[in-house]
């Protein structure tokens, strides 16, 4: 019985001790974004203006207006326009990548991993305004695709600035994603593969039938990424576009600081927000739904 409380004693010590070390992280998550939800929350049911200390309750009107909203729909339909270039882009592009980096001697992988984390580490506002020189009409893109005779509107032609924006994007998170991918191969058991080709399986036969399937978990987790990336996409076409043109890439984002800092209506920005946080939730729920697996046995 001593040897019980002893043991309990000590436990709560340990977990007093863990609680003091997580106690700034707890900290700064109450004060820097659950205060500031809540906050927004209350007052997406009111009208104010940001400047004069008086708010109003309007309860729901706020809400109603953003679903009534013909924009609304507009800025979803971008939304989901940009993801699914996006996640293509970069699941093809940082797996590729992650494939690459895992052929290299692993004395000359931390190098390389470094170079292309660059592009995640860079700022949005810099490189935004580099890609936009690049891409211009007389930028030097245009002017290479002029030797082969073409030009390509990149950011002026609605049907693809959001496409273009995401090509932006993907740059930079490539990096990001392909680390992740690094990690799930390095987990995946070499004597699988070893097994696959005894069994005389080829090498597409063994990235189908083995490293795909394993890295389910990673695929979902940057699938959750992209996504949240795509409905708070604010940056780029800010930088670049400003939503145009024709709003081909308006986002909710973009609407939300327009309706708060511009027009000064605290409330329809909030209840924005709000509605926002939940599409993107529809979203990354149904992609879970959709592609997570959890019959899959351990490598």
């Amino acid at each position: 019985m001593r040897n019980n409380l002893v043991g309990r004693k000590r436990a709560t010590q340990k977990n007093l001790v863990g609680y003091l070390f997580c106690s700034p992280f707890i900290f700064f998550t109450l004060v820097m974004w659950i205060y500031p939800f809540l906050w927004g929350i209350i007052i997406s049911f009111k009208k104010w203006n940001l400047i004069s200390p008086r708010q109003t309750w309007v309860w729901f009107n706020n809400y109603l207006g953003v679903l009534k909203d013909p924009l609304l729909w507009l800025m979803v339909r971008n939304s989901i326009y940009f993801m699914v270039v996006f996640i293509t882009l970069t699941t093809i592009t940082s797996l590729g990548l992650a494939l690459l980096i895992k052929q290299i001697p692993k004395k000359y992988a931390g190098f390389y991993i470094t170079g292309f984390l660059l592009s995640y580490v860079s700022s949005g506002v810099a490189y935004s305004m580099v890609f936009n020189l690049l891409f211009a009409g007389d930028g030097l893109v245009n002017n290479f695709l002029k030797t082969v005779g073409l030009k390509v509107d990149w950011f002026i032609n609605p049907r693809i600035a959001m496409a273009s924006i995401a090509l932006i994007v993907c740059w930079k998170f490539t990096g990001y994603y392909g680390l992740f991918f690094l990690a799930g191969l390095n987990n995946i058991n070499p004597t699988l593969y070893e097994a696959a080709v005894i069994d005389g399986a080829n090498a597409w036969q063994r990235f189908i039938k083995i490293t795909v399937p394993l890295l389910n978990a990673t695929f979902v987790m940057i699938i959750v990424f992209a996504t949240i990336t795509s409905f708070n996409l604010f940056t780029e076409p800010y930088m670049i576009t400003n939503g145009g043109p024709m709003n081909a890439t308006r986002t909710m984002m973009l609407e939300i600081y327009h309706r708060v800092f511009a027009l000064l209506q605290a409330g329809y920005g909030s209840a924005l927000a709000v509605v926002s946080a939940i599409i993107t939730f529809a979203f990354v729920w149904g992609f879970r739904k959709l592609i997570e697996r959890d019959d899959l046995y351990d490598a």
